[in-house]
């Protein structure tokens, strides 16, 4: 196994320990891309969210996020004052934000406004990440919507550009 595979893999390991499943994504990119795509197949969507997943600043941010997550809820932040930011998921935070718009700056501004109706909304596993509980998710939530919005955005480009090939 490659170092690409053991980085995917360790990722989707630990979005699984946080709770967070591919298929809870996947149900996010059918929320943004099946009314524009009824004929959007599993395939599809699961091909595009790997392949956002494979994407090694996508890994990164996974990485970064749910270890500030993990280091507030476990009290070993150095500074208290952030720790108690992310733990209360201040809405004036916003680094949070900038995290997920790296991953959306990947796929344009399609995947930036898709992220930005997710983090609205809060639909599915964005909501479920989104309460509070004993779990700090205050980067994790913005992860998974901003992938979700990338993965999206990557289906529209690829839809689009295939329609276009039809056209001619």
């Amino acid at each position: 196994m490659g170092r690409e595979d053991k980085m995917y893999n360790k990722c989707c390991e630990l979005l699984k320990q946080r709770g967070v499943e591919l298929s809870d994504i996947a149900e996010l990119i059918y929320f943004l891309q099946g009314g524009y795509y009824p004929e959007l197949s599993d395939e599809k969507v699961y091909v595009a969210l790997e392949s956002v997943l494979r994407k090694r600043e996508v890994q990164h941010a996974i990485l970064t996020g749910i270890s500030l997550d993990i280091a507030a809820e476990e009290h070993r932040m150095i500074d208290k004052d952030l720790e108690g930011i992310l733990l209360r998921d201040e809405g004036l935070f916003g680094v949070d934000e900038v995290l997920g718009f790296g991953i959306c700056n990947l796929y344009g501004s399609i995947a930036l406004t898709s992220f930005g109706y997710i983090d609205k909304l809060k639909p599915g596993i964005v909501g479920k990440l989104n309460e509070k509980g004993s779990q700090c998710n205050t980067f994790l939530d913005d992860i998974v919507g901003a992938i979700a919005a990338t993965s999206a955005s990557k289906i529209a480009h690829n839809l689009s550009d295939n329609n276009v090939e039809k056209q001619k």
